[in-house]
């Protein structure tokens, strides 16, 4: 008999990589900046549970890229998919990889995609702000001006597109918040706990991995 499980385990189970700073991604900045941070001053390692859904979630993509450049799905072109890119801003570098750039034929348009798979669809009424802050970014280092955040359900491949619009003011706040967290990191500093600080961020907290030492550092009542 084998254990399937087990070697499951062992197939998405990897070496936990220490992070370089000064060198940031765009799929973190939109989390809560103290997370980030302690990300590189205390990595944990993935367990996992997590490193499955990571994978189904890889699964997806795949499954969403064969739809993209399916001969069934001629109005549209697939220019590339999974590509990386590296961006040089003050002394740091922001890189990241972009999941499908498209062609809408009809108009010309070019149209940046970010898939991400969710448990239930029907339960996303909009994207999530951190899906929105990582497009924006993508958006705003490749010049594309037109953009969607694809949810694709993990049960059944239903799925919400939510159209996003590049915007110059927001994509140079995120640029200014990975300042401030190069910043921090390079001088020592523990950023706030802005999830704790904001009504819309606080369900990052609830399974954040950092939960314990956070309060330590700043307990509840000091921020009332």
């Amino acid at each position: 008999m084998i254990d399937f499980n087990e070697m499951v385990e062992n197939f998405v189970r990897r070496e936990s990589r220490p992070k370089t700073i000064g060198r940031y991604y765009p799929s973190e900045i939109g989390i809560c900046l103290r997370k980030v941070w302690y990300s590189y001053i205390d990595p944990k390692e993935i367990n996992t549970r997590l490193l499955k859904i990571f994978s189904l979630g890889h699964m997806i993509h795949d499954y969403v890229v064969e739809v993209l450049k399916s001969e069934k799905n001629s109005h549209i072109e697939l220019i590339k998919s999974e590509f990386p890119f590296k961006e040089k801003v003050d002394d740091f570098l922001i890189s990241g990889r972009i999941d499908n750039l498209i062609l809408i034929k009809s108009d010309q348009t070019k149209l940046l995609i970010e898939v991400k798979s969710t448990a239930d669809v029907r339960s996303v009424l909009d994207a999530s702000p951190h899906n929105v802050d990582q497009i924006q970014l993508y958006m705003h280092f490749i010049g594309i001006k037109d953009g969607v955040v694809l949810y694709v359900d993990k049960k059944d491949m239903n799925s919400k597109v939510f159209y996003i619009q590049y915007n110059e003011k927001h994509a140079l706040k995120l640029l200014d918040k990975f300042r401030k967290l190069h910043m921090c990191l390079t001088k020592e500093i523990v950023p706030e706990p802005e999830s704790r600080m904001n009504v819309h961020k606080k369900w990052m907290c609830r399974m954040c991995e950092y939960r314990e030492v956070c309060y330590k550092e700043t307990p509840a009542e000091i921020l009332g």
